[in-house]
C-alpha cells in the first residue's frame, strides 16, 4: 500500500497525492519568504554598514556631507508650532517611550508564557540597539550639526531615534498583528519611520544620511531576528492555538 493518500477525478482516475503535494508548495513557499527575510535583512544591514565605512573616512566631509547640508538648510526653521509639537513628541518616543514599549510587550509575553516570542523580543532590542546601533556610534563618532534643539549624546551616525522606530514596527508587527492586517502595518509603520527620520533633522540632532542608515539598521536587525526565530515563533502560535482549541473544546462539552 502507499503511504500517501490519493484522490479521484470526477471519471474514477486515481488523481495522486492532493495533500501532500499543497504541504510540499507551502513548505517551498515558507522557506521562500524566510530566505526573503534574511536577504532583505542583510541588504538593510549593509546599508547602514557601508555608509558608516565611508563616515568614518571622513568624518567632517563625506561624499554626501553636501547633501546633508542641504537638507539641513531646509530643516531651518521656523521651530515652532505644531511642527515642533509633533517633533517633541517624536523625541519622547524615539528615547524614553520608545524604551518602555518593549519592555511592556515584554512582560504581556512572559505574563503569556510565550517564550519564544519573549526571546526573540530581547535578542532584537539588544543585538539592535546595543551592539548594532552603538557599535557604529563608536565606530564613526561622527559631529552632529550644531545647535541641535534637544539633548544628544556622542555620535550623529547612525540615528538611534530611527533605528528605535524602525526596528519596533517589524517586532509589533510580527509579535502582535495578525498576519492579514500586517499589509498595513507595514504601510503605516513606514509613515511612522520616516515622520521619526524628519523629526530627528528638523530639530537638527542628526544628518539626513545618518536617519536613513538608522532606519535601514533598524528593520535590518528586525527582520534577521525574524528569520532566526521564525520557525520556532510559528510552532509557539501553532501550540498556542492548540491549546484555545482544546479549551473551547471542553468548556462546549
Amino acid at each position: 500500500m502507499s503511504g500517501n493518500p490519493t484522490t479521484t477525478t470526477p471519471h474514477g482516475r486515481p488523481g495522486g497525492p492532493h495533500r501532500s503535494a499543497g504541504t510540499g508548495r507551502r513548505a517551498e513557499t515558507g522557506a521562500s519568504r524566510r530566505g526573503g527575510l534574511l536577504v532583505a535583512g542583510l541588504l538593510l544591514l549593509a546599508g547602514a554598514v557601508l555608509p558608516a565605512l565611508v563616515v568614518r573616512s571622513d568624518v567632517a566631509d563625506p561624499p554626501f556631507q553636501g547633501l546633508d547640508d542641504g537638507w539641513l538648510i531646509r530643516m531651518g526653521g521656523p521651530h515652532e508650532g505644531i511642527y515642533r509639537a509633533a517633533a517633541t513628541i517624536l523625541d519622547l518616543i524615539g528615547g524614553p517611550v520608545g524604551s518602555l514599549i518593549p519592555l511592556s510587550v515584554l512582560l504581556l509575553l512572559l505574563v503569556r508564557r510565550r517564550w519564544v516570542s519573549a526571546g526573540f523580543l530581547l535578542a532584537a532590542i539588544i543585538g539592535g540597539n546595543m551592539l548594532v546601533i552603538q557599535g557604529l556610534k563608536h565606530l564613526v563618532d561622527r559631529p552632529r550639526p550644531a545647535h541641535p534643539l534637544v539633548r544628544v549624546d556622542h555620535g550623529s551616525f547612525p540615528s538611534g531615534h530611527a533605528a528605535t522606530a524602525a526596528l519596533l514596527v517589524v517586532l509589533l508587527g510580527v509579535l502582535l498583528v495578525p498576519v492579514a492586517r500586517r499589509r498595513a502595518w507595514w504601510i503605516g509603520g513606514a509613515v511612522f519611520t520616516l515622520a521619526m527620520m524628519w523629526s530627528r533633522t528638523w530639530l537638527h540632532a542628526h544628518w539626513l544620511s545618518d536617519t536613513v542608515s538608522g532606519a535601514a539598521a533598524g528593520a535590518g536587525v528586525g527582520l534577521v531576528a525574524w528569520w532566526l526565530f521564525g520557525p520556532a515563533l510559528a510552532r509557539e502560535r501553532a501550540r498556542a492555538h492548540d491549546r484555545r482549541g482544546a479549551a473551547a473544546g471542553a468548556g462546549a462539552a
